[in-house]
């Protein structure tokens, strides 16, 4: 699984690149998603790399995105009973679950399947350059994780 985050707005996008984003489920900056690492994904993310970072989600990562940040119908926080009475499982099993790719965030019923995060303490390095080059934009492999943990 990769974990999404959209580090920029929508100033100046080219419609091709904000049709690939809203599809993405990137709709504003500072938005994370969690999807399978598939060839039409990857595809995806390549048209608009400028305007994303990913990289490989941990089990520890998502645990605690989706006990801070998981949202569920009416905008209320994901909570280990919400989860217990729709599939049966606490957050930290249903994280290993969707990391090893058995189960998917839109298998529970209302779990909106988007984290809107903080901006990132310490913020941002560089916003105009690749994450290979000493920026923020693109691949960031394991990575993500410790970015993650500054935007929650």
């Amino acid at each position: 699984m990769i974990a999404v985050v959209r580090i920029k707005g929508k100033v100046g996008v080219n419609r091709d690149v904000e049709k690939t984003l809203h599809l993405l489920r990137l709709r504003k900056k500072h938005a994370c998603v969690v999807l399978p690492k598939t060839d039409e994904v990857i595809g995806m993310l390549d048209k608009v790399q400028h305007f994303v970072t990913w990289g490989e989600i941990n089990e520890e990562t998502l645990s605690e995105l989706l006990k801070k940040r998981g949202r569920i119908a009416g905008n209320k926080r994901l909570t280990d009973d919400y989860l217990k009475e729709k599939i049966g499982k606490d957050i930290s099993e249903f994280a290993k679950e969707v990391i090893s790719g058995k189960t998917k965030l839109k298998d529970v019923p209302g779990v909106k399947p988007f984290f809107r995060l903080k901006p990132p303490t310490k913020g941002f390095k560089d916003l105009k350059k690749p994450f290979s080059m000493g920026g923020d934009y693109g691949y960031r492999g394991e990575h993500i994780n410790e970015l993650l943990k500054r935007m929650i």
